[in-house]
């Protein structure tokens, strides 16, 4: 068998459906369409859903704010800086050599979560209230980098 012998199975092809050629050819005058009416017209306009309300003014519109001039912090807790040896200088760049942070963003913020067990030297650009006493608790010192 070969490509150029190839050809459908016997009734699977159908002749198309010729309209609007005459009244003879039995799909003449309205061309299969009825009698008036939009579809008859060709007037469906997109996203005409015959009346009801349609999608686009359905769903709701922009919502909220969204503040471009925010920034956004890379941020860790006490937990993660428990791993350090005692009167280590924990800084950003440090945490990124160790893989504890992926990316620093706009800056580091320590949260409070967790304890500390030993004192730590700690840069970073923001700090919460409960982390830095947890941290001058501990008989470390925590300073804010720029």
């Amino acid at each position: 068998m070969r490509l150029g012998e190839l050809h459908p199975n016997p009734g699977a092809k159908h002749r198309a459906k010729r309209v609007g050629r005459g009244i003879g050819s039995g799909h003449g005058k309205t061309a299969t369409r009825g009698h008036k009416g939009q579809y008859a017209r060709n007037t469906v306009r997109r996203g005409f859903e015959g009346g009801q309300t349609p999608l686009h003014r359905r769903l709701p519109r922009r919502r909220g704010f969204n503040n471009i001039f925010a920034k956004e912090f890379a941020i860790i807790n006490l937990t993660q800086l428990a791993g350090f040896e005692a009167g280590t200088e924990v800084t950003p760049e440090l945490l990124l050599e160790r893989g504890v942070i992926r990316d620093l963003k706009d800056g580091l913020k320590v949260l409070g979560d967790g304890e500390l067990g030993q004192s730590l030297t700690v840069r970073a650009h923001k700090f919460s209230k409960s982390a830095q006493e947890k941290i001058t608790a501990s008989g470390g010192a925590a300073e804010v980098i720029g």
